[in-house]
């Protein structure tokens, strides 16, 4: 689903990244979400790497990336500990300044990226999120509803871990398929790559803990950098039918609170983006980068 890319698997920190690298040109990483893997951007990265150096991994706990132990604080997976190891990956491959496209948690990721390593990110593409305090901050029934994995993911181990258990298939499905975007904007080659990590009850274990860190210590992060913004050029996007694109507030006055330079737009999809609309996104990122 990469042509012409090559696999990278290097040791940062002692967790091993996996990851996809292709193309020549200013580099420019790419992150992914949940439940998902940097497959999602099978669609965008080889045209993308026509001009551009394109580095696509599995965030740790995710993919074929090393799954550390995430702590009694769950600071093993916080996205201060994930966004260093991206920034080590990118410096492992010589990459000392990049810019960053990024979905869902990965978003999330390329946020608190942007605020602990500035002079590392040029630039930040957030697509379909809201900020992680905003959104636990502005909780009603209808984002309950919709987000009602936050809350399910965050319960005690290994309560959701094992439900999850009795048809992971089934609830990678629901999740795929409920936020707007439906199991048919997906490649069949592309999903099944997602039912084969979301198999590994090791793999669902960590995407948890994700989940758990973003209720806990990555809020006490973002509490103590309210008065933090991001600096470079921030480019938002969301799906018109995605709980974002559905919120009552503009996700661009969101932003602005953190950001100095920010911009962005609907994209015609739900959550799934850039599977759904790559033609759309795409040329949306390529006029940002």
């Amino acid at each position: 689903m990469f042509d012409g890319f090559e696999r990278v698997r290097q040791e940062i920190d002692g967790v091993p990244i996996n990851a996809v690298r292709g193309g020549t040109g200013p580099p420019v990483l790419l992150l992914h979400g949940f439940p998902q893997t940097h497959t999602m951007w099978h669609r965008i990265a080889p045209d993308l790497a026509r001009d551009h150096t394109v580095v696509a991994p599995d965030l740790r706990g995710y993919g074929d990336s090393g799954r550390p132990p995430s702590g009694d604080d769950h600071a093993g997976y916080s996205f201060r500990a994930m966004a260093a190891d991206q920034v080590g990956l990118m410096r492992a491959l010589g990459h000392e300044e990049f810019a960053v496209a990024a979905h869902d948690r990965g978003a999330r990721v390329a946020h608190r990226m942007a605020l602990d390593h500035p002079a590392a990110v040029t630039r930040v593409a957030l697509l379909d999120i809201l900020p992680t305090l905003h959104v636990y901050d502005h909780v009603d029934r209808a984002l309950a509803t919709a987000y009602y994995h936050w809350f399910f993911l965050i319960q005690p181990a290994d309560l959701p871990e094992r439900l999850i258990s009795a048809d992971p298939v089934a609830y990678l499905h629901s999740l795929l398929g409920g936020w707007g975007s439906g199991l048919d904007s997906f490649d069949p080659a592309a999903l099944a790559e997602y039912e084969r990590c979301f198999a590994d009850p090791d793999a669902r274990h960590a995407m948890i803990e994700d989940y758990r860190a973003g209720a806990s210590i990555d809020l006490e992060h973002d509490r103590a950098d309210l008065d933090r913004r991001v600096a470079v050029p921030l480019l938002a996007l969301w799906g018109a039918r995605s709980v974002v694109g559905r919120s009552p507030t503009d996700p661009l006055d969101v932003w602005r609170e953190r950001g100095d330079d920010v911009r962005g737009a609907t994209v015609d999809a739900g959550h799934f983006l850039a599977e759904e609309r790559p033609v759309e996104t795409l040329a949306a990122l390529r006029e940002f980068l």
